[in-house]
């Protein structure tokens, strides 16, 4: 965990402290969102779908592997007089208990083991916002380890229990200078 920590602090060190923004999923269905309930930012990098979620009234959590990333948040949410609970966690080794978030939004991390602890975490009825990189790209942006992109259609199968709200992975069909490229998202219900 201490090597995985030090690379993303020093990613998030570079990164600066402007405000980050939240994921296009949160953001193109935040109409989905119930009024109240528990949401989670899972893997919450510098917290743009954490200060969105708490801005639409959710109680929020938001975890991060890094303590840089998380204090970042912290100071955002502080100044903008916003409610979120950080806590600096790795999320593989300390997933969620089951049946204790209403809505998780995970934005540009995989990590296909903890999917079923992910799905179990969401109560009955709650939402899963899920977006992150593909194998199939357009050009070079987001990892290029495989381990961390989703095949064709992988988010579907990965949450095939759910029942699909929204779906989109354009891939490589027709112009590929247009539309969500390099990215698949998924919005679900339990």
């Amino acid at each position: 965990m201490q090597s995985i920590q030090k690379k993303w602090d020093e990613i998030y060190r570079q990164a600066g402290s402007s405000i980050p923004t939240p994921s296009l999923v949160l953001q193109q269905n935040s109409h989905l969102l119930p009024e109240r309930g528990t949401a989670l930012d899972l893997a919450c990098g510098r917290g743009g779908n954490a200060l969105f979620l708490a801005k639409a009234g959710l109680n929020v959590q938001a975890w991060d592997i890094s303590a840089i990333a998380i204090a970042q948040l912290q100071h955002n949410a502080d100044i903008n007089n916003l409610a979120v609970k950080t806590e600096v966690r790795d999320v593989a080794s300390r997933p969620p208990p089951a049946n204790s978030i209403d809505i998780l939004v995970v934005s540009f991390f995989l990590d296909r083991p903890l999917c079923s602890a992910l799905l179990a975490a969401i109560k009955p009825g709650g939402l899963l916002f899920y977006q992150t990189y593909c194998q199939q790209k357009v050009d070079q942006r987001g990892p290029s380890n495989p381990d961390y992109l989703l095949k064709e259609n992988e988010l579907l199968q990965l949450f095939s229990s759910m029942k699909v709200r929204v779906y989109r992975e354009e891939a490589l069909a027709g112009n590929c200078t247009e539309g969500l490229r390099n990215q698949a998202i998924l919005v679900a219900e339990k």
